[in-house]
């Protein structure tokens, strides 16, 4: 296939995997703290894969089934896909994933979610119990929070510029 067969322009960027120990935990999180919305789950051998999104990024069919949803999933952007490997939640020896952000084996760091009002949005969350790894009050920048998912990944929080 010859460059000229693509078009690099119409590429996007449709979405980042977590793996994660228990989705009866993270789904509920990622739907009641952020406002994700599940639309497929697609089970393996020895797993099952979970895919939110942020409705509005569904345009016209933010309000469709999730099959109708799922066949436009890949001309979207901003899908998060939450991989959880059967029996993780159950083995009392399983000391969780990698988020990149602790040594060894930094590397990844954060997904970044924009909010209408940080200081609203910073409210919310302390009323939900959600853990912060930075509060906009603390450090040089006052403009964002990082907040934990259950899984410890960070989640950075910006407001919307209007």
């Amino acid at each position: 296939m010859s460059s000229s067969a693509t078009n690099t322009a119409t590429y996007k960027f449709n979405h980042t995997m977590f793996r994660i120990k228990d989705p009866k935990v993270s789904i509920p999180w990622y739907e009641n703290v952020l406002g994700m919305q599940k639309f497929r789950e697609a089970p393996g051998g020895d797993f099952t894969n979970y895919f939110l999104a942020f409705p509005g990024g569904f345009g016209d069919k933010a309000n469709a089934s999730d099959d109708e949803k799922t066949a436009v999933q890949l001309n979207r952007e901003g899908v998060l896909e939450l991989c959880h490997n059967w029996g993780t939640e159950s083995d009392p020896n399983f000391k969780g994933y990698a988020s990149g952000n602790d040594e060894p084996g930094r590397g990844f760091g954060h997904i970044a979610i924009t909010v209408d009002n940080l200081e609203a949005a910073v409210k919310r969350f302390d009323e939900l119990g959600v853990k912060f790894k930075k509060r906009p009050e603390e450090g040089k920048m006052r403009h964002i929070a990082f907040i934990y998912d259950p899984d410890g990944y960070w989640i950075e929080i910006l407001a919307q510029q209007k």
